[in-house]
């Protein structure tokens, strides 16, 4: 009664709406819809785990292992207070020095940690400054997604590209990082004009926050210096990672091996503590996606997208690069943009198959809709809803829709800057 296809497409679309309402977990949505398609048939365990992205994976768990020993050292904190004293704690300043450094470490670690060691510190700096905490969440969430889409490793659609097609942390660097800048300058503009007059504290409180001493969060110096000495080998590997022959994850995994071989070398609870802060639920999460998407390539519908996406553009490179870029935005504004660009990848790759010979305005294009669409709404990326609860956790409510109103034409702003960007630099 129902081909392979059918049953394949069905599986999904479910799937992703379950996904989309959150009613399940989607965790337990990616494994369980993933055995579902093996065990109809649509395609074999071996042909399942062929389409699992591997590297992708190693290096979420990599990177996650380094953060995780790192954030036990203090640093986080040092930074914050560091960068509330070199802007003298006057709130306007403070907010677009911790929107910077959220930016940059989102670009050198990834989205949701960031904002995991960073958030909690913006929440004690605040209320010793009696200002409002909301503006100041906004700013890093709009900031942590905009950070990472700089880097391979700063959000995991780039880390799924970079993987998919062989892009290296240079290539990313080069191609999507000068944008980047622009676009959080523009951003930060805007935002200082929402909320510059409404941030107000005393000089006697600005000065309570001057006199805390950053050195005093350092919990660990000795194990501060092993991990700056890791993730300064690390990134020297990502930087050459292509020109060594080697892929990405290895380069986050040696990292990570030789941060635990300094750090813990018989210490099985600390080694074992470490581990458990991997965030298994994602990537669980993506093994059930990467077979999921893999049963759509199988059963040809991803192809059969790709011609339709061809006849609508007519094959141009110009049409197809700015439908891409605006599609992936409006979509990983109001769903999770992990499995939009898991179907988008493979899409892209059939189209090149078709006639398309220049596909890296695509994979940019791709690139940046994903993750500066993050920032239209409230669930668009995964670090807006940690900021979200983490907020909750606090006594702070941040809606829906407040946060819509401010984030969503951002967001239009950053797209139509990428807009003219990759039309002036991939398709003049």
């Amino acid at each position: 009664m129902f081909d392979s296809t059918s049953i394949a497409v069905t599986i999904f679309v479910i799937a992703y709406a379950l996904i989309i309402s959150e009613k399940v977990h989607r965790t337990i949505v990616g494994i369980f819809g993933a055995m579902l398609m093996i065990m109809l048939g649509i395609l074999s365990q071996e042909t399942a785990v062929h389409h699992i992205d591997f590297n992708t994976l190693g290096l979420l768990m990599g990177m996650m292992i380094i953060v995780n020993i790192t954030a036990e050292t203090g640093l986080f904190n040092y930074l914050a207070i560091w960068a509330a004293q070199k802007v003298k704690a006057k709130p306007m300043k403070l907010l677009l020095a911790l929107a910077a450094l959220t930016a940059v470490c989102s670009a050198l670690l990834d989205n949701v940690t960031t904002v995991l060691l960073t958030v909690p510190v913006t929440f004690s700096i605040t209320s010793q400054l009696k200002v409002d905490v909301k503006p100041f969440l906004m700013a890093q969430i709009m900031a942590s997604n905009i950070g990472g889409t700089a880097t391979l490793i700063g959000d995991p659609p780039n880390i799924m590209i970079g993987s998919a097609v062989g892009l290296s942390f240079v290539d990313f660097i080069l191609n999507l990082a000068p944008i980047i800048v622009v676009i959080f300058a523009v951003t930060v503009f805007i935002l200082e004009a929402l909320y510059g007059k409404e941030l107000h504290t005393t000089p006697e409180l600005q000065e309570q926050v001057m006199k805390l001493k950053p050195e005093r969060q350092i919990s660990d110096t000795v194990l501060l210096k092993k991990c700056l000495f890791v993730l300064g080998i690390t990134m020297c590997l990502f930087v050459m990672h292509g020109a060594l022959g080697l892929e990405s994850a290895t380069a986050a995994m040696f990292g990570a091996g030789l941060l635990l071989l300094l750090t813990f070398t018989r210490d099985e609870e600390k080694i074992a503590k470490v581990l458990s802060k991997i965030e298994w639920t994602a990537i669980f999460f993506f093994a059930g996606l990467f077979i999921l998407v893999g049963a759509l390539v199988e059963t040809g519908v991803i192809k059969m997208l790709a011609a339709e996406a061809m006849k609508i553009t007519e094959g141009s490179v110009n049409a197809t690069a700015i439908l891409i870029i605006w599609m992936s935005a409006i979509a990983s504004a109001f769903v999770d943009n992990i499995p939009f660009v898991a179907t988008m990848i493979p899409l892209i790759k059939d189209m090149g198959a078709m006639g398309i010979t220049n596909l890296d305005p695509l994979w940019w294009s791709l690139a940046l809709g994903a993750c500066l669409g993050g920032n239209g709404t409230l669930i668009g990326a995964s670090a807006n809803v940690v900021v979200a609860s983490l907020a909750a956790k606090h006594g702070e409510r941040i809606s829906f829709i407040g946060f819509t109103k401010v984030a969503f034409p951002c967001m239009i702003v950053s797209i139509v800057i990428s807009t003219v960007y990759i039309y002036l630099r991939y398709l003049m």
